[in-house]
């Protein structure tokens, strides 16, 4: 495939950015990729593994004459590096990101967005458990969605441009709205990431188990649990305080039909159960037949793994 863009500046070096610079030189996607991490350390480490051309001492350094610019920084800290990089950033320029969250991604980059560069956030449905620049590969994005969010007055040429990026690193493309984006991820991982944590909370609580059985006796379903809720934790506390409403109210609707089921089983209703269980399942099928999911070990995550 060819070149897309000259030069591509990825400020934050975690799973992310790394498999975006894995990905874009698989298909030679990018002239140059530039990175640049607040750590010293992870610095360092990318520098040593070689994942990418050059990596830079500052998030200016980085973004000043690159053509697309990606935020890949947890939520809360993209307005800091968005102001930190608008004077340098040249004109005709694109700015993305890569956040669970759109709305207040908007809400707080747009502002230092200068005049003739293009805004255009997106968020790729993709991710491990792992983190850091030794954690990415190109695969990740392969078979999953991407979901463009374009700021208001975007270039359809801007938009189009991303797109045929992250098309070149395997995703499938959709775009929406931030509002619907939002409340779309509240279901679909946001509140699913808090029950998460929670459930592996309740099993830390009732330390005469967490000990040794519940390691010891971890089924797929405590295993699973325990995998979302390894996530980086700075990274979810931004996405629940910057996505308050819409995970409240899927928190809420989840609640309201955990206390249908435990009237149910307290009442014995087999029949609801069944019901219930049979409606959800076949909404997990679906999920199979979409191609969002797959019978390979791990779904792949092994190879977060490899340097």
């Amino acid at each position: 495939m060819a070149q897309i863009y000259n030069r591509v500046a990825l400020i934050g070096l975690g799973l992310i950015a790394s498999s975006m610079c894995h990905a874009m030189r698989r298909k030679g996607l990018a002239g140059e990729i530039v990175g640049y991490a607040r750590s010293a350390e992870t610095r360092e480490i990318a520098r040593e593994i070689g994942l990418c051309d050059t990596i830079s001492e500052s998030a200016s350094e980085a973004a000043k004459d690159a053509d697309l610019v990606v935020l890949c920084v947890p939520v809360g800290a993209m307005a800091a590096v968005a102001a930190e990089i608008g004077p340098v950033l040249k004109p005709g320029a694109t700015v993305s990101d890569v956040g669970s969250v759109k709305r207040t991604v908007i809400e707080s980059v747009g502002p230092h967005i200068p005049e003739g560069v293009h805004f255009v956030p997106a968020h790729p449905l993709a991710g491990t458990e792992h983190s850091g620049p030794r954690s990415g590969f190109a695969e990740l994005f392969d078979g999953r969605y991407t979901i463009l969010v374009p700021a208001e007055g975007s270039e359809t040429a801007a938009i189009d441009r991303l797109a045929d990026l992250w098309r070149g690193m395997g995703a499938l493309i959709e775009q929406m709205d931030a509002e619907h984006h939002d409340l779309v991820l509240a279901v679909t991982s946001h509140t699913p990431h808090l029950i998460a944590y929670t459930m592996v909370g309740v099993a830390d609580d009732l330390r005469r188990v967490t000990d040794s059985e519940v390691i010891k006796y971890s089924a797929a379903g405590f295993r699973d649990f325990t995998r979302i809720a390894a996530s980086d934790p700075v990274m979810w506390r931004d996405v629940f305080l910057n996505n308050k409403e819409a995970t409240l109210e899927i928190l809420g609707r989840f609640t309201e039909e955990l206390f249908a089921l435990q009237r149910a089983i307290r009442q014995g209703d087999g029949d609801h159960l069944h019901d219930y269980f049979t409606r959800t399942r076949s909404i997990r099928r679906g999920i199979i037949e979409a191609g969002q999911d797959t019978d390979a070990p791990d779904f792949g995550r092994t190879k977060a793994s490899k340097p």
